[in-house]
């Protein structure tokens, strides 16, 4: 694996709580997310850090694992049972995955031309890992609904 992809798992795990914390006040005061400014902020944060442990995992694996899925789907279930609606959740997703190369790029690990294009091979890592997730929390989300209409 190239350095840069190194530096930027770390970055992620280890400052997860740091990173979180910027994409709370994000989700909180966007226009699109606006079902997060009522909930319990130790409950989305918790969400949001667990995603960041977890990327590392989901990077280096070549295909989603069951273990990845199961994530996904948990991921959806939390949110669905804290009721935000499902274009809150992925948007909360794209958030995430901004936060996450905000605070890399922030902490300047690429520095000179090769690190840029390791970064853009990260980059398009990332961007694969969050379609992955939104896919799958998607289809998760629609399942859950189909669920409840069904019980009615």
């Amino acid at each position: 694996m190239k350095t840069y992809a190194i530096k930027y798992l770390e970055l992620a795990e280890k400052h997860a709580d740091k990173i979180a914390a910027r994409w709370l006040q994000d989700v909180r005061s966007n226009s699109k997310t606006p079902t997060y400014k009522g909930l319990n902020e130790k409950a989305i944060i918790y969400q949001c850090v667990r995603f960041y442990q977890n990327f590392s995992k989901m990077f280096l694996d070549e295909k989603i694992t069951d273990d990845v899925l199961r994530y996904f789907k948990s991921y959806a279930q939390e949110s669905y049972a804290l009721g935000i609606p499902a274009k809150e959740t992925i948007y909360a997703l794209i958030l995430m995955r901004r936060h996450i190369w905000l605070y890399a790029e922030f902490q300047a690990i690429f520095t000179s031309a090769i690190d840029q294009m390791q970064a853009l091979d990260t980059l398009g890592r990332t961007i694969l890992l969050f379609d992955y997730a939104s896919y799958e929390v998607t289809r998760e989300y629609q399942e859950l609904a189909k669920k409840a209409e069904n019980k009615k």
